[in-house]
């Protein structure tokens, strides 16, 4: 690659990184990571972004356009593909031409019916925790652009760490939001009890446990029944 293109690349991969960085939701930066890595990455028209869940799950979270969907649909399906496999064995997955591809010929045979010409996966990972796949496909070349596969790996690596701050946050958020709602509710069963505060959370951790309930869903139940208490003294 020469100087010019390695500056043009750089450049690019910058821009990329400044657009899924910025500051905006799970779901945003998802939207952003697709439609970023389709503007970013020669000879693919249509990008779509899967999530990994414990138990080997696989669900689309973003797609820039309604075939991404059906063609991920399809691979999670049949549990062939190059997205499945990405993400399973990983870390890039290529498909030059879907008419010579022999690994997969389920989905290759439903997925040329569609339009699909070649594909690419990538898995996104940080170390060796796996978050989820860069889904690319075209139906407008087959072969693979000379400098897809080093800007696509380039691009997934910052997809990777937005993915990953992102679903802290996410997380963190969720965490501050059940801690609140535990907090209220032990609040209220020591008014409602004339117990302790340490006691009135070992009758929220005891009910979650008999019930197999996560303590913050009990917390909720405990709020809910406050609040229609107070409103049918108030009607």
């Amino acid at each position: 690659m020469h100087q010019h293109d390695s500056d043009r690349l750089a450049a690019t991969i910058t821009e990329a990184a400044k657009t899924i960085n910025s500051p905006r939701s799970l779901e945003e930066t998802l939207d952003a990571i697709a439609h970023a890595a389709r503007d970013t990455i020669p000879g693919f028209d249509h990008v779509g972004i899967s999530i990994s869940h414990q138990g080997g799950s696989i669900e689309t979270k973003a797609g820039t356009d309604q075939l991404v969907w059906e063609l991920d649909a399809l691979q999670y399906e049949l549990m062939q593909g190059p997205c499945v496999d990405a993400i399973r064995q990983g870390p890039v997955m290529v498909m030059e031409d879907i008419d010579h591809e022999r690994r997969w010929p389920e989905y290759t045979h439903k997925a040329s019916q569609k339009g699909l010409l070649s594909q690419m996966g990538l898995r996104l990972y940080l170390e060796d925790h796996t978050l989820g796949g860069l889904n690319l496909y075209s139906t407008q070349a087959r072969g693979l652009d000379p400098d897809a596969l080093q800007i696509a790996e380039l691009f997934a690596t910052h997809a990777a760490i937005a993915l990953e701050r992102s679903r802290y946050e996410h997380d963190l958020n969720e965490a501050v939001a059940s801690r609140q709602s535990i907090g209220t509710a032990v609040g209220i069963i020591m008014e409602r009890y004339r117990i302790t505060e340490d006691r009135a959370f070992q009758f929220l951790a005891r009910a979650s446990m008999t019930s197999n309930i996560k303590l913050r869903e009990i917390a909720d139940e405990v709020l809910a029944s406050t609040n229609d208490r107070y409103d049918h003294s108030t009607s």
